[in-house]
């Protein structure tokens, strides 16, 4: 043979040896990586201070059924009772005291205002606690 075609052969032989070599590499990389994932699982220990948090909210959510519990009725007797001054006045000018009011008397002092100033008086009634 001639020297070029010999060169030009182990040229082939060592390029062919180091493609066998990487093809090998590859094949035990990739079954590095599809190989079975075995289960993984973790325990959380729960630390002191979380201990003492998860107390402190049991003991807060008690406090506050208890206080609900307690203030029911009181959410049938809204805080505020008083009306406006203004409101107060144009009623006293129609007949209407302090105690409960009569709806239908109410609707009659009420007609020379509008829809809005008549809805505004009756939810302040309301608020109040002299419309039931």
């Amino acid at each position: 043979m001639e020297p070029n075609q010999q060169d030009i052969d182990q040229r082939l032989q060592s390029a062919a040896d180091l493609l066998e070599r990487t093809l090998t590499w590859l094949e035990q990389r990739h079954t590095a990586l599809t190989g079975e994932v075995e289960r993984i699982s973790a325990t959380i220990d729960q630390s002191r201070r979380e201990a003492e948090l998860a107390e402190k909210l049991t003991a807060v959510e008690a406090e506050l059924a208890q206080l609900k519990a307690s203030s029911a009725p009181s959410v049938l007797n809204p805080l505020r009772k008083t009306i406006p001054a203004a409101t107060s006045q144009m009623l006293a000018k129609h007949g209407i005291g302090d105690g409960p009011v009569d709806v239908r008397t109410l609707d009659a002092a009420l007609a020379g205002l509008s829809l809005e100033q008549r809805i505004a008086v009756k939810s302040q009634l309301l608020r109040a606690g002299a419309i039931a």
